[in-house]
């Protein structure tokens, strides 16, 4: 091989790199509002698989994606609001409620999607931005994306000033720094709790949607694949800051579609080690991070996986 990569096969990458991407972004960027409100909620893989085969069902019934989004999403925060109720209301743990119903998604899923696993959504649409699409090497690159790609670009510059800039983001940020503080100045905690629950649940089913829709539009039992524990581990990566999540995602992105171009160049490394570089490299940079636990413990919520009880 002379040339390990040629500029095409480059645009390709650096395309599948934000579609893959964009799945993890969604998701994480779910899981960092409902941080940033001081809940930890790992249940991400459960409410992804149940809103991946809710938005595939949607999906092969209405022939509508849009509608199949919208199915994911409520899904998604159908399964975080009964989380948040649990663990906002009636103070059950939260890494314990996290876990029930990250399995209990696996196997909702698994069970509905059995009369789904033969069925084939109808024919995908193309998507690009006129004139930019045709532009040598940028077009391909970074305009011909769906626009759920270019909505987890908008929705984290998005959260960065909801966060810092705006009211109801430092209302948020005071909840899951000191609820006690909060309540004292006559905030509704848990309230806000649960709504940022269920807005970051309804990212997830996005995201899950996306898979099972765009991504690889098909049905396969488990087909999130560790995904929504990446989200999970985005948010320590990124700090707890939008833009962050954006970039650790986009990193997981690139090493998941690099394997595939190692493969496609026959380098001779066992499919299983190509397999196992994304989670590899997340470990690793995970690890280097919790190196230093002075600096995530500045940046991370005071309050989070802490219940809040109004009366003590």
């Amino acid at each position: 091989m002379s040339a390990f990569i040629s500029a095409d096969s480059l645009a390709l990458l650096i395309a599948a790199t934000l579609s893959a991407g964009t799945v993890v972004a969604l998701a994480a960027l779910g899981l960092l509002i409902n941080e940033r409100a001081g809940v930890l909620n790992l249940g991400a893989e459960g409410m992804m698989l149940v809103a991946a085969i809710a938005g595939f069902a949607t999906g092969v019934t209405t022939g509508s994606d849009w509608l199949a989004f919208a199915a994911g999403a409520a899904a998604g925060a159908a399964m975080a609001a009964v989380f948040g109720v649990l663990v906002i209301w009636l103070n059950t743990n939260q890494y314990a409620t996290g876990l029930a119903l990250s399995l209990f998604g696996s196997g909702l899923s698994a069970f509905v999607g059995i009369t789904f696993t033969q069925e084939h959504l109808g024919e995908r649409a193309h998507f690009a931005i006129p004139v930019l699409a045709d532009i040598p090497f940028v077009g391909p690159a970074l305009f011909r994306h769906h626009p759920l790609v270019y909505l987890a670009m908008a929705l984290a510059l998005g959260m960065t000033w909801f966060l810092m800039r705006s009211r109801a983001g430092l209302v948020l940020r005071a909840v899951g720094e000191s609820p006690e503080s909060a309540h004292a100045l006559g905030y509704a905690v848990r309230p806000i709790r649960l709504l940022a629950v269920v807005v970051g649940g309804a990212l997830c089913g996005l995201a899950g949607a996306y898979i099972s829709v765009v991504y690889t539009p098909m049905w396969v039992e488990g087909m999130v694949a560790g995904k929504g524990w990446i989200a999970l581990a985005l948010t320590t990566f990124a700090t707890w800051r939008p833009a962050r999540v954006l970039l650790g995602a986009y990193l997981f992105g690139g090493v998941t579609m690099l394997q595939f171009q190692l493969q496609g160049n026959g380098v001779a490394i066992p499919s299983q080690v190509l397999t196992m570089l994304p989670y590899l490299a997340t470990i690793v940079v995970l690890v280097l991070i919790s190196r230093n636990p002075t600096w995530i413990r500045i940046n991370m919520p005071a309050s989070l996986g802490k219940p809040f009880h109004p009366g003590a």
